[in-house]
C-alpha cells in the first residue's frame, strides 16, 4: 500500500465571483522511502495539493476525492492530527519560516516541546543532534544564533531540522531550493537524499525546476491547470515524456537549445482557475492539438508504470 494514495483530488475555493478551482483532478501514489517530485508552472496546483495533504487549505475550501489517504487514513478527517506528528513541511523561504526575534535554540525547543515529552536538557541535546544531522557545523553555535546571523543555506538546514524534530516520517518540501544559489541548492538536495536513505523518510518535492526532478527524485508527476497529466519514474518522464506539456517543459530548459539559438517557449498561459475546461486543458497551447483535444477529455496512455493523458497515440510520444 502506498504511503500517499490520492485519486482525483480537487480543491475549490468559493468566492463572490465564482469558485476558484485551485486543484481540479490530481492523483498521486507515493511509496515509502521515495522522493516524489511534483512539477509544473506557477498556478498549476502544486502547492495547494501539498497544503491539502497538510490540512491547511483556505477556510471554506471544498475538498473532494475518490481517495485521499495517508498510510490508509483519510486525510479529510485526519490531516490535522497527522500534521507535525507524521507529516512535516519544509518551506521554500527559510527566512520567512523562522522568527527573526527568537534564537534558533528557542525555535528548535518550541517544536520539540510541542511534539515530544522530553526534559529541557534532553530537548537541547536533541536540537543539537538534529542540527548536526543536517550537516551544520558547530550546532551549539548555531543554537545560540538568530536567523539573520545564518546564511540562506544554513537557515534552510535549520528548517529541515525543525521538520525532523516533530518526528514526521513524511516531508513536503515546497520549492526548498528556490531561495538558494545553485551550489547551496544542490547541497540541500543531497542532504534530503541522505536523510531519506538514513532515516527512512518519504518526501514530496514540489518544484518548477526540471533539474531538481532529475537530481533528487525517484518518481515524478507533472501537473497542468490543476490536473496530473503525466506520472512515472523520473528516467521515463525525462527521457521519453508522453504528454506534450512535459515535452514542452523539457524543450524550454536552457541546455536544450543549441549554443546561440533562441530558447524554446510555451506560448499562451494556463486557463484561469475560475474557467470550465472541456477536453484537454493544454490543447490551446499544444502544437500537436487536434479537433478532438478541445472537445473530449484525453484518455490515459500506459507504458509500464509510466502513465499520461493524451489523445495522441502512444507511438507519437
Amino acid at each position: 500500500m502506498p504511503l500517499i494514495d490520492i485519486r482525483d483530488l480537487s480543491v475549490s475555493i468559493p468566492t463572490p465571483d465564482g469558485d476558484v478551482h485551485a486543484v481540479r483532478s490530481v492523483s498521486l501514489e507515493i511509496e515509502r522511502g521515495e522522493i516524489h517530485g511534483v512539477i509544473g508552472e506557477s498556478g498549476c496546483g502544486k502547492t495547494m495539493t501539498g497544503m491539502a495533504v497538510l490540512g491547511l487549505v483556505p477556510k471554506g475550501a471544498r475538498i473532494t476525492a475518490e481517495r485521499f489517504h495517508f498510510d490508509g487514513e483519510d486525510l479529510r478527517e485526519k490531516a490535522q492530527s497527522l500534521r507535525g506528528r507524521h507529516i512535516g513541511l519544509i518551506s521554500q523561504d527559510p527566512a520567512a519560516a523562522l522568527n527573526p526575534v527568537l534564537s534558533i535554540a528557542r525555535q528548535m525547543d518550541d517544536v520539540i516541546r510541542a511534539h515530544r515529552d522530553l526534559p529541557r536538557k534532553a530537548r537541547r541535546a536533541e536540537a543539537a543532534s538534529l542540527l548536526a544531522a543536517t550537516g551544520l557545523p558547530d550546532p551549539e553555535r548555531v543554537l545560540k544564533s538568530y536567523p539573520h546571523q545564518l546564511s540562506g543555506g544554513m537557515q534552510q538546514r535549520v528548517v529541515i531540522a525543525q521538520a525532523l524534530a516533530t518526528g514526521a516520517d513524511f516531508l513536503i518540501a515546497d520549492e526548498p531550493t528556490t531561495a538558494l544559489d545553485v551550489s547551496v541548492g544542490a547541497q540541500v538536495l543531497a542532504l534530503l537524499r541522505r536523510l531519506v536513505a538514513e532515516r527512512g523518510l518519504t518526501v514530496l518535492m514540489i518544484t518548477h525546476d526540471m533539474d531538481v526532478i532529475a537530481e533528487a527524485c525517484d518518481r515524478a508527476t507533472v501537473l497542468y491547470a490543476g490536473r496530473s497529466v503525466e506520472t512515472g519514474p523520473v528516467e521515463a518522464v525525462l527521457n521519453r515524456p508522453g504528454h506534450p506539456y512535459t515535452r514542452a517543459l523539457l524543450a524550454a530548459l536552457p541546455d536544450a537549445a543549441p549554443h546561440g539559438a533562441r530558447l524554446a517557449a510555451i506560448e499562451g498561459s494556463i486557463p484561469p482557475p475560475r474557467s470550465a475546461i472541456a477536453g484537454c486543458a493544454f490543447a490551446p497551447r499544444c502544437p500537436q492539438a487536434m479537433p478532438v483535444c478541445a472537445a473530449e477529455p484525453p484518455p490515459e496512455r500506459v507504458r509500464g508504470t509510466h502513465r499520461w493523458l493524451c489523445h495522441l497515440p502512444e507511438d507519437a510520444a
